[in-house]
């Protein structure tokens, strides 16, 4: 594991790539088996394959979404209040597996 530095996170690609793939794999299979599978697959490729991780400090991170995320799901037929509520949940593990990756919890 490369020691996690905030400066390197804004040139996160190039310095976290695999880290990030770990933690957006993992959240997905997490995702993956607890949710409909069809509309995962859908949130992963047309809402989180944009998507865009930040260092917030504190080992606190954030994901930017591409604008109207609902609007971009064209796969799965899912009322807007549940696919927010998914959505969250998604972003939350997505989160909660960078602090993993990057070590700040265990």
């Amino acid at each position: 594991m490369t020691e996690f530095d905030p400066e390197q996170f804004e040139d996160k690609y190039a310095n976290y790539f695999p880290e990030l793939q770990r933690a957006y794999k993992n959240a997905f299979e997490t995702m993956n088996d607890a949710y409909d599978s069809q509309l995962i697959h859908g949130i992963d490729q047309q809402v989180l394959n944009e998507s865009e991780p930040f260092y917030e400090g504190d080992g606190e991170f954030r994901i930017e979404l591409p604008e109207e995320p609902y609007e971009r799901l064209t796969a799965v037929v899912v009322d807007r209040e549940k696919f927010e509520a998914v959505l969250e949940r998604y972003l939350d593990e997505i989160e909660a597996e960078l602090r993993r990756v990057f070590e700040f919890e265990d």
